[in-house]
């Protein structure tokens, strides 16, 4: 394993745990600094940090910040630069994810899906925007395969993952030429933790996907070095990492 992101600082959002967690530990692998945001998951991202910190000295902070807070964007690049110096590359991972049944959607549902599923990655990606170009950057955005093809009983998220997909190529206008804009758009990798889909809807899923079995964090984050280490004249596109789901939903 080559340090393919030598030097390089990135900042991740919701990277305390799951699939962030597991690509702030491959971008750290090779060669990266990192700053691991988290919201709640204080216990998780600070173990993270500190595992990768044994490994190399000064490499990984955490940050807390709550991405609904509209000024939390700007402190948290203030951060890492603070820490670091620069920022190279934002990953924005952090998302909300629950049902909301047409006529039970209220204006909470609104700003928890919205706010961290589009507003934020807009403003973080605002609130770099100058350090990226500087550093001739990237950001990485983590859509899903729902945003173009609904999941019944998630219109709200959906509508929001499908906003961010939209954002992702406004940004690649936007940032040209100094900065590319990339996403990627998981399907079956981990199951949500409350239970949402049971056993009979997991079987439908993995028999509804080409490879006939669910993904893993680290084919995310696979897909996510990909864009910021080996992908230099790609930028605006959106990549299924979804085991072939798509292909026939």
């Amino acid at each position: 394993m080559g340090p393919k992101l030598a030097g390089k600082v990135v900042l991740i959002t919701g990277a305390g745990r799951r699939v962030g967690a597991t690509t702030g530990r491959l971008l750290h692998a090779h060669g990266a600094c990192v700053a691991i945001h988290y919201r709640k998951s204080a216990m998780e991202a600070e173990s993270l940090t500190a595992s990768l910190n044994r490994s190399r000295p000064d490499s990984a902070i955490a940050l807390q910040a709550d991405l609904l807070d509209p000024v939390s964007s700007g402190r948290l690049v203030e951060a890492c630069v603070d820490s670091f110096g620069k920022l190279n590359a934002l990953v924005c991972n952090a998302s909300s994810f629950f049902g909301t049944p047409l006529g039970q959607i209220d204006e909470q549902d609104w700003r928890d899906l919205m706010g961290t599923n589009l507003k934020a990655p807009l403003f973080l990606s605002q609130a770099a925007a100058t350090q990226l170009r500087a550093s001739h950057g990237a950001v990485v955005n983590v859509t899903d395969i729902h945003a173009d093809r609904p999941l019944k009983g998630f219109p709200l998220y959906c509508a929001a993952k499908a906003g961010l997909a939209g954002l992702t190529r406004a940004l690649a206008l936007e940032l040209a030429p100094e900065v590319t804009v990339n996403a990627v758009a998981p399907g079956p990798i981990l199951w949500p933790e409350d239970g949402t889909f049971n056993a009979k809807d997991r079987v439908a899923i993995i028999d509804h996907t080409l490879l006939k079995r669910c993904g893993e964090p680290l084919d995310v984050a696979r897909a996510v070095l990909f864009f910021l280490a080996d992908a230099p004249f790609v930028t605006g596109q959106i990549l299924a990492i979804d085991g072939g789901r798509t292909v026939h939903l």
